[in-house]
């Protein structure tokens, strides 16, 4: 046995001295034999075996999509039949021609429903009434019919008798207790849904099984509900379709509800729930079969929504289906799973077989071919023996020809090689030796030569880098690897620059390279200066650049190209920055009226007409700057700004073009659509509440309907329009602001408004009894009822406050009159009663606050409020102090008759107090206390 060798080696480091291991030249081509059938032979049995399967594949899902479908027909049957019952006989009650209130022909009726149908799978049908009563006819469990009857005179309870040949109730048969149907989900679900619907699944109040109800009212002409009636059907049938249904292909089947999981019916002859010791049932979901190939069939479903799949069990593979049915409120989910070895074990007893064949052919087919090569390949041995001596130094060996075929004209062929290689080698060892000496030398100087470029290169600001004429990186300095976020050169020498850090633009398309104006500067042989790019970091971020690329150019030709640059992204920020305060109001973020003049100016053009201009003034705005801080301001002009983003229309311009005005620019919109627009304005604006305001703004606008108009005149006419809008509405606007604040202080405190109601009461009867004018009256009442509107600025601790005040919070508490009167000098309305409110807790001996009024110095109503809010504060727990009795507090305001109240006002108080009601018995008082 020889051995021939060929040319390709496997190299392998033994002591120093290269060695090679090669392949012999008969083994390769037995080799190439080898692979080549076994190849042949894998891609047809592949194709053959993959077509097999395939169209086991398709039979098999075939086979389940049959019995998916016949499954769905029997279930579709019986419930399609229930509709259809229900969907008849309500007709019947609707129109009257059934009289349910007749014993005899309701009894007919039910009996004679269940006798059409008792082969459809109905268990019974039934009504049952508004009023609680339950009439119907059922199945019982020996096939026999039955009527059911619980009404008055049944006693609430369901009875149960059988029937008599003229299919009325015979003798009774059970007692099945209490039974109120109105209570039941089929009844309610009915009514719920107005309309024919399934209930959910339930336990039968009587029957040991699962049951599903399609329920539908029965209204009366009017609309008023009657009742409902209900054909009911047992679940436990179609357990036995389910088994008969896969028992020929050994497979299960599971009919669940597809929002809980819980059973309905299956073929493993598993309990569908199960009965706890309190009568009730607990439903068995598909988690709970402890099944591995319905666990792994829900999971996948779950996943990847497929109707039609394959599972891989422990022992076998299982074709799987999901099939949901439903119907009005049903909605269920089947499930089958078909064993894939009933329909493969054959196709892969085939394969087996053929393959065996088609391997002994093979063995055959290469012992043949051993025989063969052996014979031919003879020749080639010294050759190779040859060549192995020339390769070890023996460079006088030569090839020894015996033959004048191919294998003759190698051996003279390798000879005259080897005679050039012995003549050339000698003049080889003189030159390299030369050329040695010369490379070192060169050596040493491009390193030191590199050192200083490198030197240069890190001491720049500037991120700098190379590429060579295909776009790959050749050198970077430090300042580029810092800035794009890489740790050391390696990781970017060598890489396409244009796709590590300019493959996407800012707005996340991609950056083409055609667009890449590096490789633009690259292809036409020009500089180019780009600031309004990216770079992408190693991280996956970007940042704003500024670069520069000029071309390499060496003997006319560019070889690459040189790309320095730098971060600006804090020069953008800061840009843009300034932009936008340029052309927005800092407070609101809308556009500002340098902006809206601008875009008013260039978009008064004929194709935009009908051009329009909505003026808004907030109303209120002075008052929440000076009564609630500016703070609440602030937060009313955001609020209305926030307002008008909603309603208006993404291309309308917004602006703020004043302290409290704002102005918004529609483009082609006629009068209506306007109106519309300024319309939900005011209403969205009026819905928002601002700490105690409710929003309210002033609209009006103008449209230009022909190009001959000024646009000035148009805004003028927008703003006059506004204004006369502000004008007309300004008393309805006062009220309903003052309205709200004070809902929002009894709101916050509910003792605060009966206080008010309270004092308002008694500072009228006081008024009364000294004789004011209906003019001083009105003042009283309308004073009394605002005397503690300035508490709306206190903070809720303090307004609900249940313990002493501290001298922080008194300091607080005295500043509420002062903020009364501010508030209410806010609308011409309260004018009058301002200075009231402000003087209410004046004292007679002027010790009282905020002015330290005195005497006759004190308008008389402020007096009166005074001596009633006294009255109401001693009776009431309205702090850290009980309610004191009605004698007591007569008793406490005699003592400070002349301090802090005017004698005369006392005396009518007292007056009041002791010759009307006593307080005590008023339910106002009472509560109170």
């Amino acid at each position: 046995m020889f051995i021939v060798r060929w040319t390709v080696a496997i190299r392998c480091q033994s002591g120093g001295a290269m060695k090679e291991k090669a392949l012999p030249i008969r083994s390769i081509i037995i080799l190439i034999f080898l692979l080549l059938m076994t190849a042949t032979l894998a891609v047809l049995g592949f194709v053959v075996y993959s077509n097999w399967m395939s169209s086991t594949d398709d039979f098999i899902h075939e086979a389940q999509e049959n019995m998916s479908r016949e499954i769905l027909r029997q279930v579709d049957a019986i419930a399609s039949e229930a509709l259809h019952v229900n969907d008849v006989h309500q007709i019947l009650l609707l129109n009257g021609i059934v009289d349910l209130s007749d014993p005899m022909e309701r009894e007919r009726f039910f009996v004679g429903v269940m006798q059409n149908h008792r082969d459809g799978g109905i268990y019974s049908f039934s009504f049952g009434g508004e009023n609680g009563t339950y009439y119907g006819a059922r199945l019982n469990g020996d096939g026999d019919l039955e009527i059911m009857k619980n009404d008055s005179t049944t006693g609430g309870q369901s009875w149960y008798y059988n029937v008599k040949d003229d299919s009325t109730a015979g003798d009774l048969v059970i007692q099945a207790g209490a039974f109120d149907p109105r209570t039941r989900d089929w009844y309610k679900t009915a009514v719920s849904a107005g309309r024919n619907v399934f209930s959910p699944v339930y336990k039968h109040f009587v029957m040991d099984d699962l049951a599903i109800s399609a329920a539908s009212p029965v209204y009366r002409a009017n609309g008023e509900l009657v009742g409902v009636i209900g054909t009911h059907t047992l679940l436990s049938s179609i357990d036995g379709q389910l088994k008969e249904a896969v028992r020929e292909e050994e497979g299960l089947a599971i009919l669940a509800e597809r929002s809980t999981g819980a059973l309905i019916a299956n073929s493993m002859e598993t309990p569908n729930y199960i009965k706890n010791a309190d009568k009730t049932i607990t439903r068995i979901k598909l988690t709970e079969l402890s099944n591995p190939i319905i666990e792994q069939s829900m999971a996948h479903y779950d996943a990847t929504g497929e109707e039609s799949f394959s599972i891989k069990g422990q022992s076998e593979s299982y074709h799987v289906a999901v099939v949901p049915y439903q119907l009005p409120g049903m909605d269920w989910l089947l499930v089958t799973a078909i064993p894939e070895r009933i329909f493969t074990a054959g196709v892969i007893d085939n394969f087996k077989w053929t393959l065996t064949l088609t391997v002994l052919a093979l063995l055959i087919s290469f012992l043949i071919y051993l025989i063969t090569t052996r014979k031919y390949l003879l020749p080639l041995k010294d050759l190779l023996d040859t060549t192995r001596r020339l390769s070890r130094g023996e460079l006088n060996r030569r090839v020894t020809v015996k033959r004048n075929d191919e294998f003759g004209e190698i051996g003279l062929s390798f000879n005259a090689m080897a005679d050039t290689i012995q003549s050339m080698l000698g003049e080889l060892e003189e030159k390299v030796a030369e050329r040695t000496a010369d490379l070192e030398e060169t050596t040493r100087e491009l390193a030191a030569s590199r050192g200083d470029l490198r030197l240069i290169l890190d001491s720049a600001a500037e991120a700098i880098y190379g590429l060579d004429d295909r776009g790959r990186c050749t050198f970077c300095n430090a300042s580029c690897i810092r800035m794009l976020g890489y740790k050391e050169e390696s990781e970017l020498i060598g890489k396409n620059m244009h796709d590590m850090i300019h493959h996407t633009k800012k707005d996340g398309a991609p950056m083409p390279l055609h667009e890449c104006r590096i490789f633009q500067s690259f292809q036409v042989g020009e500089g180019t200066h780009v600031e309004d790019e990216i770079f992408w970091r190693a991280d996956g971020t970007s940042f704003d650049v500024e670069y520069y690329s000029y071309p390499q150019i060496k003997n006319g030709t560019i070889i690459g190209s040189v790309v320095t640059f730098s971060d600006i992204t804090e020069r953008k920020a800061a840009e843009a920055k300034i932009l936008h305060l340029t052309y927005h109001d800092l407070l609101t973020g809308l556009y500002n009226r340098n902006f809206f003049e601008e875009e008013l100016r260039r978009l008064d053009t004929e194709r935009n007409l009908p051009l329009s201009v909505i003026y808004g003034d907030v109303n209120g705005l002075k008052l929440a700057n000076d009564i609630f801080g500016h703070e609440m301001g602030d937060e009313l002009l955001r609020r209305v700004s926030d307002t008008l983003r909603q309603v208006c229309r993404e291309d309308d311009i917004i602006a703020r073009v004043g302290g409290d005005e704002f102005a918004i620019l529609l483009l082609k919109t006629g009068n209506a659509a306007t109106q519309t627009i300024a319309d939900r304005i005011s209403e969205a604006f009026a819905k928002e509440q601002i700490g105690a305001l409710r929003g309210s703004i002033a609209i009006g606008f103008a449209v230009k309907s022909s190009d001959s108009t000024s646009i000035q005149e148009i805004l003028a006419d927008a703003e006059g329009n506004m204004y006369r809008e502000k004008t007309l509405h300004r008393t309805n606007a006062n009220t309903a602001m003052l309205e709200g604040i004070v809902e929002t202080l009894h709101r916050r405190s509910p003792k605060e408004q009966r206080h008010a109601t309270a004092v308002r009461s008694l500072s009228e009867q006081i008024g009364k009894f000294l004789g004011l004018t209906e003019t001083k009256l009105r003042q009283a009442r309308d004073a009394a009822s605002l005397h503690d509107i300035g508490k709306v600025v206190l903070d809720d601790n303090i307004l609900n406050h249940e313990s002493i005040y501290t001298e922080t919070d008194r300091q607080e508490v005295r500043q509420h009159s002062m903020v009364g009167y501010r508030l209410l000098n806010s609308f011409d309305e309260t004018l009058d009663l301002a200075d009231l409110v402000l003087s209410h807790h004046e004292n007679w001996d002027g010790s009282g606050y905020p002015k330290g009024l005195k005497g006759l110095e004190i308008p008389l109503v402020s007096r009166i409020i005074a001596v009633a809010e006294r009255y109401d504060s001693l009776r009431s727990s309205r702090n850290y102090r009980g309610a004191c009795s009605h004698e007591d507090s007569i008793e406490i305001i005699k003592r400070e008759a002349g301090t802090s109240f005017d004698p005369a006002v006392v005396d009518a108080f007292l007056q009041v107090v002791g010759h009307g009601p006593n307080l005590m018995d008023l339910p106002q008082w009472e509560d109170r206390v």
